[in-house]
């Protein structure tokens, strides 16, 4: 028996970093991961989450009013990253179920990814590149 109580089946329905998947097995959540959902008719997503407590995605899984209402034991959707826009969070909320996001979760990567693309911009390196890739 687990410290969750009766929520501890997970499904991974888009591509996640590989620690998430081992620190849910390590804490006793049995996970299960087809990243095929994402991309496949929404009755197959509802199909898979029928004994199902927790549901991760990412942008890719759309989780509409229908996916909610088709999946009695879904507690918790859980999203790695900043937005929910493809989450129906109010049919969630009217359902019971919980979603939580990581805001700012790769808030300084994303600077430091700016600045870096700010030097180069500012070395001319993007079109030296070009000019060395054509010979000019």
């Amino acid at each position: 028996m687990d410290s969750y109580g009766d929520m501890n089946r997970v499904l991974i329905s888009d591509d996640v970093d590989s620690q998430c998947v081992d620190m849910l097995i390590a804490n006793g959540f049995s996970v299960e991961i087809d990243i095929k959902l994402a991309k496949q008719p929404q009755e197959q997503l509802i199909k898979r989450l029928q004994d199902v407590d927790i549901l991760i995605v990412r942008s890719a899984t759309k989780v509409t009013s229908s996916v909610i209402e088709g999946s009695p034991r879904l507690k918790l959707i859980g999203r790695p990253g900043t937005g929910t826009d493809n989450i129906d969070t109010e049919a969630a909320t009217r359902h019971g179920i919980l979603v939580m996001n990581t805001p700012g979760g790769n808030t300084i990567s994303a600077a430091e990814h700016t600045c870096t693309l700010i030097c180069a911009l500012a070395r001319n390196i993007p079109s030296a590149c070009a000019s060395l890739k054509t010979g000019a």
